[in-house]
């Protein structure tokens, strides 16, 4: 029978110490409701202690969560415990989660505590937390570089004092997945009482593989992993969220556990902290990037419009995506050239007018490297021309030779500073000519440019006039 991993979402704590991540209550509430559609076990609000900005913010997502435990962090003193312990006493599951380093070069350099002390400090933090919840977890800090005989002393304590979880964190992620999770099972086996608290792993990513080590936690015993959407977080960030789940999901074979996420929030949830905090989602992203379910090799595209297993894992259904994506490009093959078209209701009545809009297709990807579905109409009509430029580029100076009634195809010249134009500006600025049609363009200390249909306006070479303007004059 498999047991349930319970997933501990730090997003609104961890997370939103990425540089320029901050968030305003609102914005916390908006997620902490996201992530209970999601069906997070917990939800790490903040940092009561931190300022009394996080402190209202964290009530406020107390008192709109109902189904999920929320959580603060608090360091191993009493204001901190105290302060947490107000924040999310509205909430109707609520847990304190306390924390000490534990490594010889904290313990030294940072906190200028010996052994003997931190172990107190700890034994104390617990109890206090005790008395007004009954969920509280324990954390040693920087774990990865402690001293194991320590460990088990201080964890074997804080179980004793009342930790339900305990929380082994690699703070600096410095672990491997063999190594960390070779640690968690000495650990479970060397912590006399270890069966009476829920072990959790707390991983960063600064080696990029935060997620390994988590999942290695798991198949040692971890029934508890802290992550974050998106991998947000500190420094390089924290294990993903949405890729411990579709691992554990995907890979039921291995992993003797479940979690009771909705995945098809997943999505929607990556969304929402990406737009809160301005940290975009890289394409290729696992399960979240706009390419996790896209194909583009014509082998690929062939094997997926045949049956979808053969290069797909996962749904992208199953994780909140509309649907996998076959990009047409110039990798792309001829089924899914055929397949966009049947989607845009185009209809080619005979193989050689596919084969020839195929063609067309390919020779105008070469050039380009992709084109959108927009364009798949012109192909199956008529060979596309070269872009045309609004006017001449062989000269400084240029004249329009036809009357330009759009956009497109207006006429634009970039002024820069100087005597006969002193408010422009020193980097000058675009202005459109009054008049497109018929209009001259003859300053002389200014660099002109066209703009085409297709491409970004670029500088004009300094030669003479063919028309043999002078080098001065005005609009």
């Amino acid at each position: 029978m498999q047991n349930q991993l319970i997933i501990f979402d730090t997003t609104m704590r961890d997370g939103e110490q990425s540089p320029g991540a901050a968030m305003t209550r609102e914005e916390k509430v908006r997620i902490a409701k996201q992530l209970e559609r999601l069906r997070v076990d917990v939800i790490e609000a903040g940092f009561a202690a931190a300022s009394p900005g996080d402190f209202e913010a964290i009530r406020a997502v107390a008192e709109s969560v109902r189904e999920s435990t929320v959580c603060s962090l608090a360091r191993a003193n009493e204001n901190d415990i105290r302060r947490a312990a107000d924040a999310v006493s509205p909430a109707a599951r609520r847990r304190i989660h306390t924390f000490i380093a534990t490594s010889p070069i904290h313990m030294q350099r940072k906190l200028r505590m010996t052994e003997e002390q931190v172990l107190e400090a700890a034994v104390r933090a617990v109890r206090l937390c005790r008395q007004f919840t009954d969920d509280v977890e324990f954390s040693a800090e920087d774990a990865v570089r402690s001293e194991e005989d320590f460990l088990c002393r201080v964890f074997e304590a804080a179980i004793d004092a009342g930790a339900t979880t305990i929380n082994v964190p690699d703070t600096v992620g410095y672990s491997v997945p063999d190594r960390w999770g070779s640690l968690f099972k000495r650990l479970l086996e060397r912590v006399p009482n270890a069966g009476k608290a829920i072990w959790s792993t707390h991983c960063h990513n600064d080696l990029g593989m935060a997620v390994a080590n988590s999942l290695a936690a798991v198949l040692n015993g971890a029934r508890q992993v802290e992550c974050t959407i998106n991998g947000l977080g500190e420094r390089a960030g924290n294990a993903s969220l949405e890729e411990i789940v579709m691992a554990v999901k995907t890979r039921a074979d291995i992993f003797p556990v479940r979690t009771v996420i909705d995945a098809t929030q997943i999505v929607p949830a990556s969304k929402l902290v990406s737009t809160i905090t301005g940290y975009p989602v890289q394409p290729n992203k696992a399960v979240v990037g706009a390419n996790a379910f896209a194909h583009e090799s014509g082998i690929h595209q062939d094997g997926v419009l045949k049956h979808r297993e053969t290069y797909e894992i996962m749904r992208a259904e199953d994780v909140g995506w509309g649907a996998n994506r076959l990009s047409l490009g110039k990798l792309s093959g001829r089924n899914a050239f055929k397949s966009r078209l049947v989607e845009l209701g185009i209809t080619l009545h005979s193989e050689e007018a596919l084969n020839a809009a195929f063609a067309r297709f390919k020779e105008l990807a070469d050039k380009s490297g992709r084109y959108s579905t927009k364009t798949c109409r012109r192909f199956c009509r008529t060979k596309a021309s070269p872009p045309k430029t609004s006017a001449s580029s062989s000269c400084r100076w240029w004249r329009t030779r036809k009357r330009a009634s759009s956009r497109s195809r207006s006429s634009w010249c970039r002024m820069r500073a100087s005597r006969r134009n002193p408010r422009r500006g020193a980097r000058g600025r675009w202005m459109r000519l009054s008049r497109p049609s018929r209009a001259w363009c003859t300053v002389a200390p200014s660099c002109c440019f066209t703009r085409s249909t297709t491409s970004r306006p670029g500088p004009i070479p300094r030669a003479r006039s063919p028309c043999g303007l002078p080098r001065t004059g005005g609009w």
